[in-house]
């Protein structure tokens, strides 16, 4: 049996603030080809369906179009998704009975009832093209401390939860396998030791916990499909504990990110023939200057761009890299002017300031000191802070004028 593992899709995301239908509709397209092309028996998609809780009618329509062509292309393919910390997980799960006739198992939240936490509901078979189960699947969504059973007297009551329930449903998958079927898990978390991205993943810190240790997963699971974090990467240099990563890039800060998913087959109780299959990108990211420079250099850079032609849901995103002494108020429109009539989408105005040896020793305040500053003196210190001199006498005369207005209209 053959599976494809994916993860993080953020249906429904803004890259800034460009809507990126097109780019989810080229990587679906995409992966129906892969689901024919590699016959893929098993579909796994480990958290982060959608980029919000509520998503729009628009991001909605690509999931389930998606899963309907994909049933139509692959007849005989199963369907696993769980919810990540992005998604609503009622939402996720309210058409899983009609999804179910698709062979699409959904796990949004963990289900309980009068005797305890309905593991059927997690652990679910894996049938091959002949009908025959040849695996059983932990699919684990995201947990939130609602979802995991209350460990009393642990130092970590959340921690310990999540250990306990990933077992119960690990002796669960056990009691019910027989010879020569494998066990896998879906799991949307941070594991320790795994590399994060800079900008674009929210912390999904609970209870002070944010790490699990990879061994929640008992070493004896064939595979371990992650989602969370966006960079694709393997456990421990573990092939069989990894993270599919997102199949687009999120942020500027995974410009060089090797965008994947993972194929692998099962063979009896082992998952062999681990391999990734890079994701094409239909929009490029642009970063200009490589590191930040002066404004006539960057404006300079900027004018000098030549791009090919290309529709206009084609054209790369920008990000622009100035280094700045001063505050500059007309910083956007200098650049908007260097790229007119430029087939690009201006993204993100990254700034950086100089920074001067005499602020750098600047010693802290304390919070009695702190707590006698007047606003003055805040936006004097804050702005000292971020340009390294002093505030120009006109700006300062405007705060002040804002703050007496305000104080006016609050009296």
């Amino acid at each position: 049996m053959r599976l494809l593992h994916t993860s993080d899709w953020h249906l429904g995301q803004n890259f800034y603030q460009f809507e990126r239908c097109y780019e989810h509709e080229r990587f679906l397209a995409w992966l129906l080809d892969t689901l024919e092309q590699e016959s893929i028996d098993g579909l796994l998609i480990a958290g982060d369906v959608f980029d919000s809780s509520n998503p729009s009618s628009a991001a909605q329509n690509l999931l389930y179009r998606f899963l309907t062509e994909a049933r139509q292309r692959v007849p005989h393919l199963k369907m696993v998704l769980t919810a990540g910390n992005h998604d609503s997980p009622g939402r996720l799960e309210a058409p899983a009975p009609f999804l179910s006739l698709f062979e699409a198992k959904v796990v949004g939240h963990i289900s309980r009832d009068e005797s305890g936490i309905k593991l059927d509901e997690i652990v679910t078979p894996l049938k091959n093209k002949e009908g025959n189960i040849v695996a059983w699947c932990i699919a684990m969504p995201f947990l939130r401390p609602s979802d995991v059973p209350r460990i009393e007297g642990a130092a970590d009551p959340y921690m310990a939860g999540i250990e306990a329930l990933y077992r119960q449903a690990f002796e669960a998958a056990q009691s019910l396998r027989k010879s020569g079927q494998a066990i896998i898990a879906i799991g949307h978390c941070h594991i320790t030791g795994s590399k994060t991205s800079d900008d674009s993943e929210r912390r999904i810190v609970i209870g002070g916990s944010e790490a699990l240790p990879v061994t929640v997963f008992d070493a004896s699971i064939a595979y371990v499909a992650l989602g969370h974090l966006h960079l694709a990467q393997s456990i421990g240099d573990d092939p069989t504990r990894r993270y599919s990563g997102s199949p687009l890039p999120m942020s500027f800060s995974e410009l060089h990110y090797p965008h994947q998913v993972v194929v692998f087959d099962l063979e009896g109780e082992s998952a062999i023939n681990i391999r990734n299959i890079r994701v094409p990108r239909s929009i490029d990211l642009l970063k200009i200057p490589a590191s930040p420079a002066s404004l006539e250099a960057v404006t300079d850079a900027l004018l000098a761009l030549a791009l090919p032609e290309r529709p206009e849901v084609e054209w790369p995103y920008l990000q622009v890299r100035v280094r700045l002494t001063q505050p500059e108020p007309t910083l956007r429109s200098q650049i908007e002017a260097a790229l007119a009539g430029k087939q690009v989408r201006l993204a993100r105005i990254e700034t950086t300031y100089a920074r001067s040896e005499a602020t750098n020793g600047a010693p802290a305040s304390s919070v009695d000191e702190l707590n006698s500053l007047e606003p003055s003196d805040f936006f004097e210190r804050l702005y000292r802070h971020r340009y390294h001199e002093t505030v120009p006498s006109e700006l300062m005369t405007a705060f002040n004028e804002l703050v007496h207005t305000t104080q006016e209209a609050s009296a």
